[in-house]
């Protein structure tokens, strides 16, 4: 379909929940649907899982799957759930795959969505969903309401945030 928004979930902190006896976090569900429910969005969304996992923890087969997965989608326009802190390379891997014609965006959370109001992972959703809509066909990463193209864009792991480099 034309104006299909494909979501592919890969895990991240975007979607973890937290363990309250034992202190941790972990995956339990993905909490995509939830979030586009309580949003009242009514675009034309498909919603895949890949994956759950930490960023940190993703391979190269992990990465190959989210490559295949964007050139076989049949929508141009793509958005990823992904960890913050491998977010730049597999955007990196995604360009490199040159993938024609398709607006691939990646975002994700700082604080987890079970978290509630403190977490920025609604708000970057919904920035991920209005870029990918009026953007180029490129590879873009968005997060605290900007976007930045895959190659001008680092997290700043000391304050917390992405910024354009």
């Amino acid at each position: 379909m034309q104006n299909e928004i494909q979501i592919f979930i890969t895990g991240g902190t975007f979607d973890k929940s937290y363990n309250y006896i034992e202190g941790n976090l972990f995956f339990e569900k993905t909490h995509l649907p939830e979030m586009l429910k309580r949003s009242r969005c009514h675009l034309n969304i498909k919603v895949e899982t890949l994956m759950m996992l930490d960023s940190l923890e993703m391979t190269n087969k992990n990465l190959e799957h989210i490559i295949s997965a964007c050139k076989n989608s049949s929508s141009k326009h793509i958005v990823i759930t992904h960890g913050t802190d491998r977010m730049t390379q597999t955007a990196a891997a995604l360009a490199k795959a040159e993938i024609k014609d398709k607006t691939i965006l990646l975002t994700g959370a700082m604080i987890p969505y079970a978290f509630g109001s403190s977490s920025d992972g609604f708000f970057n959703l919904g920035c991920a969903l209005a870029y990918v809509q009026t953007l180029e066909p490129e590879v873009y990463i968005t997060m605290q309401g900007e976007y930045f193209l895959w190659n001008k864009v680092k997290k700043n792991k000391t304050l917390g945030f992405f910024e354009a480099i």
